[in-house]
Protein backbone atom coordinates (compact mmCIF):
# COMPACT_ATOMS: atom_id res chain seq x y z
CA UNK A 1 0.00 0.00 0.00
CA UNK A 2 1.58 3.34 -1.09
CA UNK A 3 0.50 6.90 1.25
CA UNK A 4 -1.94 8.71 -0.35
CA UNK A 5 -0.62 11.53 -2.62
CA UNK A 6 3.03 10.50 -2.36
CA UNK A 7 5.10 10.16 -5.62
CA UNK A 8 8.34 7.22 -5.70
CA UNK A 9 11.25 8.60 -3.93
CA UNK A 10 9.35 10.80 -1.60
CA UNK A 11 11.28 13.41 1.13
CA UNK A 12 10.16 13.22 4.74
CA UNK A 13 11.41 15.02 7.95
CA UNK A 14 12.15 12.44 10.91
CA UNK A 15 8.98 13.12 13.12
CA UNK A 16 7.06 12.58 10.09
CA UNK A 17 8.68 9.11 9.54
CA UNK A 18 8.58 8.35 13.39
CA UNK A 19 4.57 9.18 13.57
CA UNK A 20 4.00 7.17 10.39
CA UNK A 21 6.55 4.63 10.49
CA UNK A 22 4.46 1.70 9.18
CA UNK A 23 3.49 3.32 6.25
CA UNK A 24 6.56 4.28 5.15
CA UNK A 25 8.12 0.64 5.44
CA UNK A 26 4.98 -0.66 3.53
CA UNK A 27 6.01 2.65 0.77
CA UNK A 28 9.56 1.19 0.64
CA UNK A 29 8.81 -2.51 0.66
CA UNK A 30 6.58 -1.50 -2.94
CA UNK A 31 10.55 -1.00 -4.38
CA UNK A 32 10.32 2.76 -3.21
CA UNK A 33 12.84 4.93 -1.84
CA UNK A 34 11.85 7.66 1.13
CA UNK A 35 14.70 10.44 2.02
CA UNK A 36 14.85 11.99 5.58
CA UNK A 37 15.49 15.18 6.49
CA UNK A 38 16.24 16.49 9.91
CA UNK A 39 16.37 20.82 10.11
CA UNK A 40 15.72 20.74 6.34
CA UNK A 41 18.75 18.73 5.52
CA UNK A 42 18.65 15.19 4.00
CA UNK A 43 20.46 13.01 6.30
CA UNK A 44 19.41 9.81 5.35
CA UNK A 45 17.78 7.36 3.64
CA UNK A 46 15.86 4.33 3.59
CA UNK A 47 15.18 1.38 1.02
CA UNK A 48 13.95 -1.55 -0.26
CA UNK A 49 16.46 -4.73 0.71
CA UNK A 50 17.59 -5.65 -3.17
CA UNK A 51 18.36 -9.07 -3.10
CA UNK A 52 17.57 -12.10 -0.66
CA UNK A 53 21.08 -11.30 0.79
CA UNK A 54 20.27 -8.28 2.41
CA UNK A 55 18.13 -9.29 4.68
CA UNK A 56 17.61 -5.68 6.12
CA UNK A 57 16.66 -2.40 4.90
CA UNK A 58 19.90 -0.01 4.74
CA UNK A 59 19.61 3.52 6.53
CA UNK A 60 22.89 5.66 6.18
CA UNK A 61 23.84 9.03 6.53
CA UNK A 62 24.77 10.91 3.33
CA UNK A 63 22.33 8.86 1.06
CA UNK A 64 24.12 10.05 -2.29
CA UNK A 65 27.44 8.40 -1.41
CA UNK A 66 28.07 5.54 0.98
CA UNK A 67 28.85 2.51 1.19
CA UNK A 68 26.11 -0.80 0.64
CA UNK A 69 25.47 -1.54 4.19
CA UNK A 70 29.00 -1.57 5.39
CA UNK A 71 29.40 -5.42 4.63
CA UNK A 72 31.41 -7.49 2.47
CA UNK A 73 30.13 -9.66 -0.46
CA UNK A 74 31.80 -11.68 -2.76
CA UNK A 75 31.99 -11.11 -6.72
CA UNK A 76 29.33 -13.37 -7.29
CA UNK A 77 27.06 -11.81 -4.68
CA UNK A 78 27.91 -8.66 -6.11
CA UNK A 79 26.91 -9.28 -9.75
CA UNK A 80 23.12 -10.70 -8.33
CA UNK A 81 22.84 -7.46 -6.51
CA UNK A 82 23.86 -5.67 -9.25
CA UNK A 83 21.58 -7.19 -11.87
CA UNK A 84 18.44 -6.98 -10.14
CA UNK A 85 19.07 -2.86 -9.21
CA UNK A 86 18.99 0.36 -11.12
CA UNK A 87 21.20 1.97 -9.04
CA UNK A 88 24.37 2.62 -10.29
CA UNK A 89 27.65 0.85 -8.17
CA UNK A 90 30.88 -0.36 -7.92
CA UNK A 91 32.85 -3.03 -6.35
CA UNK A 92 35.65 -2.17 -4.91
CA UNK A 93 37.75 -4.91 -2.48
CA UNK A 94 35.03 -6.55 -1.80
CA UNK A 95 32.98 -3.29 -0.59
CA UNK A 96 29.98 -1.75 -3.03
CA UNK A 97 29.50 1.72 -3.27
CA UNK A 98 26.68 3.27 -4.45
CA UNK A 99 27.44 6.43 -7.03
CA UNK A 100 25.85 9.59 -6.01
CA UNK A 101 24.63 12.13 -9.35
CA UNK A 102 27.33 14.01 -10.69
CA UNK A 103 27.83 17.64 -10.66
CA UNK A 104 26.93 19.98 -14.10
CA UNK A 105 30.87 21.14 -13.93
CA UNK A 106 32.10 17.07 -13.91
CA UNK A 107 29.26 16.39 -17.14
CA UNK A 108 30.52 19.66 -18.59
CA UNK A 109 34.41 18.00 -18.31
CA UNK A 110 33.21 14.48 -19.29
CA UNK A 111 31.83 16.18 -22.64
CA UNK A 112 34.80 18.24 -23.69
CA UNK A 113 37.36 15.17 -22.50
CA UNK A 114 35.04 13.02 -24.44
CA UNK A 115 34.56 15.19 -27.60
CA UNK A 116 38.27 15.26 -27.89
CA UNK A 117 38.69 11.52 -26.89
CA UNK A 118 36.81 10.69 -29.80
CA UNK A 119 38.20 12.90 -32.27
CA UNK A 120 41.34 11.65 -31.81
CA UNK A 121 40.68 7.77 -32.26
CA UNK A 122 37.60 8.34 -34.98
CA UNK A 123 40.14 6.85 -37.35
CA UNK A 124 41.58 4.61 -34.69
CA UNK A 125 40.64 0.79 -33.39
CA UNK A 126 40.17 1.80 -29.53
CA UNK A 127 36.82 3.08 -28.63
CA UNK A 128 35.97 5.81 -26.06
CA UNK A 129 32.97 5.14 -23.47
CA UNK A 130 31.57 6.33 -21.23
CA UNK A 131 30.05 6.11 -17.83
CA UNK A 132 27.93 4.57 -16.80
CA UNK A 133 29.72 1.44 -18.28
CA UNK A 134 31.01 -1.35 -15.81
CA UNK A 135 34.42 -2.70 -16.25
CA UNK A 136 35.79 -5.84 -14.20
CA UNK A 137 39.07 -5.24 -13.64
CA UNK A 138 41.46 -8.12 -12.83
CA UNK A 139 43.79 -7.68 -10.73
CA UNK A 140 47.35 -9.14 -10.69
CA UNK A 141 47.48 -12.47 -7.37
CA UNK A 142 43.54 -11.65 -6.76
CA UNK A 143 40.93 -13.96 -7.65
CA UNK A 144 38.09 -11.48 -7.72
CA UNK A 145 37.98 -8.62 -10.08
CA UNK A 146 37.03 -5.21 -9.08
CA UNK A 147 33.60 -3.60 -10.65
CA UNK A 148 34.20 0.13 -11.67
CA UNK A 149 32.64 2.79 -13.87
CA UNK A 150 35.50 4.83 -15.16
CA UNK A 151 34.22 8.13 -16.09
CA UNK A 152 36.16 8.21 -19.38
CA UNK A 153 37.82 4.77 -21.09
CA UNK A 154 39.74 3.83 -24.07
CA UNK A 155 39.14 0.31 -25.01
CA UNK A 156 41.40 -1.33 -28.06
CA UNK A 157 41.05 -4.70 -27.09
CA UNK A 158 37.49 -4.89 -27.72
CA UNK A 159 37.93 -8.34 -30.05
CA UNK A 160 36.94 -11.47 -28.64
CA UNK A 161 36.21 -8.96 -24.93
CA UNK A 162 32.74 -8.51 -25.39
CA UNK A 163 30.68 -11.68 -24.23
CA UNK A 164 27.10 -12.74 -25.37
CA UNK A 165 25.48 -10.28 -23.05
CA UNK A 166 27.10 -7.67 -24.35
CA UNK A 167 29.11 -6.60 -21.76
CA UNK A 168 32.70 -5.94 -22.19
CA UNK A 169 34.94 -8.45 -20.28
CA UNK A 170 38.79 -6.74 -21.46
CA UNK A 171 41.20 -4.42 -19.96
CA UNK A 172 41.21 -0.47 -21.26
CA UNK A 173 44.33 0.94 -22.21
CA UNK A 174 43.18 4.54 -20.88
CA UNK A 175 40.47 5.54 -17.54
CA UNK A 176 39.83 8.78 -16.65
CA UNK A 177 38.66 9.80 -13.54
CA UNK A 178 36.89 13.11 -12.73
CA UNK A 179 37.70 13.96 -9.15
CA UNK A 180 34.63 15.17 -6.23
CA UNK A 181 34.57 15.97 -2.93
CA UNK A 182 32.90 12.62 -2.41
CA UNK A 183 35.68 10.27 -4.43
CA UNK A 184 38.87 11.92 -4.48
CA UNK A 185 40.03 9.43 -1.70
CA UNK A 186 38.61 6.68 -3.72
CA UNK A 187 39.41 7.61 -6.95
CA UNK A 188 43.32 8.62 -5.88
CA UNK A 189 43.72 5.54 -3.72
CA UNK A 190 41.33 2.69 -4.58
CA UNK A 191 41.31 3.28 -7.69
CA UNK A 192 44.53 3.86 -8.41
CA UNK A 193 45.47 0.79 -7.20
CA UNK A 194 43.26 -1.46 -8.90
CA UNK A 195 44.07 0.26 -12.55
CA UNK A 196 47.67 -0.41 -11.91
CA UNK A 197 47.35 -4.01 -10.59
CA UNK A 198 44.60 -4.60 -13.47
CA UNK A 199 47.04 -4.11 -16.42
CA UNK A 200 45.72 -0.46 -17.34
CA UNK A 201 48.28 1.35 -19.08
CA UNK A 202 47.42 4.97 -18.35
CA UNK A 203 45.18 6.92 -15.76
CA UNK A 204 44.23 10.58 -16.24
CA UNK A 205 43.22 11.77 -12.66
CA UNK A 206 41.13 15.05 -13.49
CA UNK A 207 41.20 17.80 -10.75
CA UNK A 208 38.43 20.86 -11.18
CA UNK A 209 38.98 21.57 -7.91
CA UNK A 210 42.87 22.73 -8.70
CA UNK A 211 42.68 22.86 -12.44
CA UNK A 212 44.90 20.26 -13.52
CA UNK A 213 45.16 16.79 -14.79
CA UNK A 214 47.57 14.45 -13.40
CA UNK A 215 48.68 11.61 -15.64
CA UNK A 216 49.68 8.30 -14.15
CA UNK A 217 52.18 5.76 -16.68
CA UNK A 218 51.97 2.00 -15.50
CA UNK A 219 54.75 -0.78 -16.18
CA UNK A 220 54.72 -3.98 -14.94
CA UNK A 221 51.73 -3.58 -12.47
CA UNK A 222 53.63 -0.79 -11.16
CA UNK A 223 53.97 3.01 -11.27
CA UNK A 224 56.86 3.83 -14.34
CA UNK A 225 56.02 7.66 -14.19
CA UNK A 226 53.68 10.63 -13.81
CA UNK A 227 53.08 14.16 -14.24
CA UNK A 228 51.02 16.82 -13.60
CA UNK A 229 49.57 19.69 -15.96
CA UNK A 230 48.17 23.01 -15.13
CA UNK A 231 46.93 26.56 -16.65
CA UNK A 232 49.08 26.91 -19.75
CA UNK A 233 49.59 23.45 -20.10
CA UNK A 234 48.31 20.41 -22.81
CA UNK A 235 47.79 17.65 -20.65
CA UNK A 236 49.74 14.66 -23.21
CA UNK A 237 49.04 11.73 -23.39
CA UNK A 238 52.34 9.13 -22.61
CA UNK A 239 50.63 6.10 -24.60
CA UNK A 240 48.51 7.96 -27.75
CA UNK A 241 51.38 10.08 -29.10
CA UNK A 242 49.36 13.64 -29.99
CA UNK A 243 46.18 12.54 -27.78
CA UNK A 244 45.67 15.90 -25.74
CA UNK A 245 43.76 18.16 -23.59
CA UNK A 246 44.07 21.81 -23.20
CA UNK A 247 43.75 22.75 -19.48
CA UNK A 248 42.41 26.44 -19.84
CA UNK A 249 39.54 25.27 -22.24
CA UNK A 250 39.13 22.35 -19.96
CA UNK A 251 37.78 23.95 -17.04
CA UNK A 252 36.53 27.56 -19.15
CA UNK A 253 33.49 28.71 -18.05
CA UNK A 254 32.07 25.95 -15.37
CA UNK A 255 29.39 26.00 -13.73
Amino acid sequence: MKPPNYREGVIVTATELKQNFGKYLDFVEDQNDVVITKNGNKVARLTPYVTDIEQYFTVREKALDYKYGGKKVSYEEFMEISEKSTLRMEFINGEIYLLGSPTIGHQEILGRLYLWFSDYFKENKCRVFLAPFDVHFKKKDIKDPDVMQPDVLVACDLENNVNDKGRYMGTPTLVVEILSDSTRKKDMVEKLNTYMLSGVQEYWLVDQKQENIMIYYFADHEIDRYKIYEKGDDAQSMVFQGLAANIEKLFADLL
